[in-house]
């Protein structure tokens, strides 16, 4: 069995070592062009050049939950596209929304901002109650999400293409009940999958439909979101404010408005990193159920994009 590895900026040898030690009876090397066909590949970010030349792939594994940009190329039309289903990803994921919603509820913020001016502040508690949040996106990481949360005793609601149910959540599916979904929420989190139907859905409408004092936690891509609209509702104050992981430009640009307005916490695509280890035990456990004819999880249906 071949086995190749072709991610982009990403050191290869660390891959390369834990694949072959997981898998001992395959080759495993670097793809390179004009390489031979492998049977299967790990990728991220990977040149159309390699695709073109590995027609014959049975699994193509991105090492990464999202797959927007590798279905933006011509892919093999026998070969199966797989993502990574959580590979320790969630509890980092929900780590990070959990922080940035306590650091709101509780203002935070304004107590460092506070600290840093030397000003012994307080502020009156707020009631969770008028804090209901939202999750777009039940998938693995947005149930994860979802379910931290409620721990905090929010209310928690969930919104999901097709219909989901998920303990202590307030579940809503499809277009018709999206608007509702977004009337019941003060915080939004998106963890939706970046499609042709999800591209640009946070914008100036769908944000104005947040309760007064929203707050947007975007950690899912950059091109859900409509920059301009964001600011505009953050400058009117009907939001509160944003944390924003996910760019459309990444690095984000020197002279993005994102940087130095008050109202925005920006980190650097950070929220959820891919661990290694837990990746290669997930893909080469996938490769070997593919080998057997075995059905595996987290193959993409390249139609709906995730």
């Amino acid at each position: 069995m071949n086995i190749t590895f072709c991610c982009t900026d990403i050191k290869a040898e660390p891959w390369l070592a834990g694949l072959r030690m997981a898998l001992p009876h395959a080759h495993v090397a670097e793809w390179q062009p004009g390489a031979p066909q492998a049977d299967h590949a790990v990728v991220w970010s990977p040149p159309q050049q390699f695709l073109d030349e590995q027609p014959g792939l049975k699994g193509l594994f991105n090492i990464g939950a999202g797959v927007d940009a590798l279905l933006k190329l011509r892919l093999p039309p026998h070969t199966k596209v797989v993502r990574v289903d959580d590979a320790g990803m969630s509890v980092q994921m929900a780590e990070y929304v959990c922080h940035a919603m306590i650091r709101h509820f509780r203002e935070f913020d304004g107590y460092e901002a506070d600290m840093a001016q030397g000003r012994w502040s307080y502020r009156k508690p707020r009631a969770r109650a008028d804090f209901p949040i939202g999750v777009m996106g039940l998938g693995v990481l947005g149930e994860r999400v979802a379910r931290s949360l409620v721990q905090f005793d929010f209310p928690v609601h969930g919104w999901s293409r097709t219909p989901k149910t998920v303990h202590g959540v307030t579940c809503h599916a499809g277009p018709a009940a999206f608007d509702s979904f977004l009337a019941s929420c003060r915080v939004l989190v998106n963890l939706l999958p970046l499609t042709p139907e999800t591209r640009d859905i946070l914008n100036r409408n769908t944000l104005s439909r947040l309760r007064p004092g929203g707050y947007l936690i975007n950690v899912a891509r950059g091109a859900h979101l409509v920059d301009e609209d964001l600011l505009a509702l953050l400058d009117s104050g009907h939001l509160a404010g944003a944390t924003l992981d996910v760019f459309r430009t990444e690095p984000l640009p020197a002279s993005h408005g994102f940087w130095n307005h008050p109202k925005i916490t920006v980190t650097p695509h950070t929220s959820a990193r891919t661990l290694r280890e837990e990746s290669i035990a997930q893909i080469t456990g996938k490769i070997l159920a593919l080998e057997r004819g075995d059905p595996i999880a987290g193959v993409v249906d390249a139609t709906r994009g995730y």
